[in-house]
C-alpha cells in the first residue's frame, strides 16, 4: 500500500469531479449491481493516470448524457474494493488505471491501461462520451 498522504491528492481529484471513492467490497457491489448505470475508474498513481486517465474521466463527467453514478477505487490501496472491481470486469485482466461502464450491473465498455497509455485525455474522454451515447 502507498502513504494515504501520497494518494490523496489523487483521490480528490476524482471526488472533487464528482466520483464516490469506495473503499470496501461492499460498497463496490453494491454500486455496480445497482439499478441504471455506473462508471468505475481504476484510479492509480501512474503517470498516465495522473496525464490522460482522470482528465478523461473528469471530462466525461460534464457530459448531459451521462452514467447515472461515477465511482473510484484505488489500485494499491483498498485491496478488496480494488479486487471486487476487477472481478466484475472479467474477462479482461487487472489494469490499473482502467476505466469501466456498468449498466445493470453488466459490464458494456472497458478502457484498459493499453489503451490509456500515450493517448491524449481527450481521445479516451471520446470514447467514454461514444460509449455514454449508446448506453446511457
Amino acid at each position: 500500500m502507498y502513504p494515504e498522504y501520497l494518494v490523496a491528492p489523487m483521490r480528490q481529484d476524482l471526488t472533487n469531479a464528482g466520483f464516490q471513492d469506495l473503499k470496501t467490497a461492499e460498497e463496490v457491489e453494491q454500486a455496480i449491481k445497482g439499478e441504471g448505470t455506473v462508471l468505475v475508474m481504476v484510479n492509480s498513481v501512474c503517470g498516465c493516470a495522473a496525464a490522460n486517465a482522470r482528465p478523461a474521466a473528469k471530462i466525461a463527467t460534464q457530459q448531459e448524457k451521462r452514467p447515472d453514478k461515477f465511482v473510484t477505487v484505488f489500485a494499491g490501496m483498498e485491496k478488496e474494493a480494488v479486487d471486487k472491481a476487477r472481478a466484475y470486469m472479467l474477462p479482461y485482466p487487472p489494469s490499473s488505471p482502467a476505466i469501466a461502464l456498468f449498466k445493470e450491473g453488466k459490464l458494456v465498455h472497458i478502457i484498459e491501461r493499453h489503451q490509456i497509455e500515450g493517448r491524449p485525455a481527450q481521445m479516451i474522454a471520446d470514447n467514454l462520451i461514444q460509449a455514454f451515447e449508446q448506453y446511457c
